[in-house]
């Protein structure tokens, strides 16, 4: 079950237990949420929305960080006035031992090819 929001500025994320590959893969097959997990897997720390220039409305850049954080991808939480997201590289390598690694090198790989 979802772990349940505490408050109205608290934002529910699954268990690390109930995180589903079909879900992580799901998220992961949009290229605007594979460049937003590229971006944060390549920081030192967690990273706020407006960090990210996405060429694409507020609200689908909303509906694309809820996507990750409802499959157990990236975990969100606000900082003062800050949404800011972390991945949940801990989780997702215990659950998926070398799936991160493969895919972040995969899609570095192909934004290279892509120039």
């Amino acid at each position: 079950m979802t772990s349940p929001a505490v408050s109205s500025r608290d934002l529910p994320h699954p268990v690390r237990d109930e995180i589903r590959l079909e879900g992580v893969l799901h998220a992961l097959s949009d290229p605007m949420r594979l460049r937003i997990v590229r971006e944060l897997a390549a920081a030192s720390g967690e990273l706020s929305c407006s960090h990210f220039d996405l060429p694409v409305t507020k609200s689908t850049t909303t509906h694309h960080f809820r996507v990750l954080r409802e499959s157990g991808v990236i975990r969100q939480v606000y900082r003062g006035t800050a949404k800011m997201n972390g991945l949940r590289r801990g989780d997702l390598d215990e659950l998926f031992p070398g799936l991160m690694d493969a895919l972040l090198d995969a899609a570095g790989r192909q934004a290279v090819r892509a120039g």
